[in-house]
């Protein structure tokens, strides 16, 4: 245990006084503060004395009053624009848009027939999208006022309001996806990057030749446990760094954010789902890390390590691709994941996602954690066995067989 808390404190103490781990997480937090600082810094260079200018949106129709219900319709559903009854004939219309006093206009042959007339027509413009939507309202009026209502009752018909409740009784996908995606995708992030500095460092000491003196002031299972565990607590205190630097910066702006639903989602997590990120990235971040150790110690060259730890690269790319797959499609309870949430190599992932994204039983959660947990205890194990075995083995690099039958022997 006291070679363990050695190695452990030795290789900490390495990452915390590396410059390219500090100048990472400084430069992560910057960024962050910087995002979350965007609208008082935009509130900076706006005048306070002049309103922003609005686009200029023309309605022109012979009939008066077909003009007027129109921009009756018109002014709620484009409230990005400014909307006017055009003066003057139709060419004066055509006239004003070509000289930039207005925008886009609308020439109303009937209810239901227009001409839609703009300068430069962008790729993303849908005017004319909710022009349509808000003309079949038109017609409607129009229809009614024909068959003897007034415009107030017909107006009443079309703007009744319908009550509604929704009631939740599981997880909001909708609210809950950002979030959930985000720390997807930190967890994938860590646990690659370190996973390969584990592995880097091991085959680092092996090419130098440390490693003989190393085993011989050591025991490798204390070796392997001390790097392992350093790795994952500097890991895991970057994500603190990183999402608890958000989290106060985005409470010192939140009023200057203006309730912005996206940007709340994503800091609006039920504290419950950080402990099963914890307790995910943890084990996750273990078992892999063991894998990468054991890999990287049976390397032979340094420039041998990509290639080696390739199989277990595609391995978390995989799980990664099938739950980032089953989110977008809204379904995280189907049968690919349910079977991924308990095979040890994919459950990190798969398993905090379903907790995240729909309700899980229990003992589900419980046979995961189970699994998993054994799963890390083993892997950690047998690499330390490996690792024992590899570090010592120069040259060619060994095949996997050689390698399983010498751990059988030590």
């Amino acid at each position: 245990m006291k070679q363990l808390g050695t190695i452990f404190k030795f290789e900490l103490t390495g990452y915390l006084k590396n410059k390219v781990f500090v100048g990472t997480t400084v430069f992560l937090v910057i960024a962050i503060a910087v995002c979350m600082f965007i609208p008082n810094i935009t509130a900076l260079f706006k005048s306070e004395d002049k309103p922003e200018d609005r686009s200029v949106m023309l309605i022109y129709a012979e009939d008066p009053q077909l003009a007027a219900l129109a921009k009756q319709y018109f002014d709620p559903a484009f409230p990005d624009f400014e909307v006017k009854l055009a003066e003057g004939s139709l060419e004066d219309v055509k006239a004003q848009i070509t000289d930039g006093s207005a925008d886009c206009a609308f020439a109303m042959e009937s209810a239901s027939s227009y001409t839609y007339y703009v300068d430069n027509l962008s790729m993303y413009d849908a005017n004319t999208a909710v022009a349509e939507t808000v003309l079949k309202e038109v017609c409607r009026v129009t229809a009614m006022v024909e068959h003897g209502l007034s415009p107030e009752e017909a107006a009443e018909i079309m703007t009744a309001q319908i009550e509604s409740h929704t009631v939740t009784l599981g997880k909001d996908q909708g609210q809950n996806f950002l979030y959930t995606y985000i720390m997807i995708m930190a967890l994938y992030m860590v646990i690659l990057l370190y996973g390969q500095m584990v592995a880097t460092n091991v085959a680092t000491e092996k090419s130098s030749r440390a490693m003989e003196v190393l085993v011989t002031s050591a025991k490798p299972a204390a070796m392997m446990f001390g790097k392992v565990l350093a790795s994952c607590l500097a890991g895991l205190l970057q994500l603190v760094a990183v999402f608890g630097s958000a989290l106060l910066f985005y409470n010192i702006n939140k009023s200057a954010w203006g309730g912005n639903a996206m940007i709340a989602s994503i800091f609006n997590i039920p504290v419950g789902l950080f402990g099963y990120m914890l307790l995910y990235f943890v084990l996750g971040f273990l078992i892999y890390a063991f894998l990468y150790g054991a890999i990287g110690s049976t390397a032979s060259k340094l420039e041998d390590i990509n290639t080696s730890v390739m199989p277990i690269t595609f391995l978390f790319i995989i799980a990664f691709m099938v739950v980032v797959t089953s989110m977008s499609s809204g379904n995280t309870d189907n049968t690919l994941m349910k079977v991924c949430s308990f095979i040890p190599f994919t459950s990190p992932m798969a398993m905090f996602t379903r907790i995240c994204m729909s309700t899980v039983p229990w003992y589900e959660i419980a046979l995961s954690v189970a699994i998993l947990l054994g799963s890390t205890v083993g892997v950690g194990f047998l690499s330390a066995k490996i690792y024992s075995v590899g570090v010592l083995l120069y040259g060619t690099t060994p095949k996997i067989g050689a390698i399983l039958k010498a751990v059988r022997k030590a």
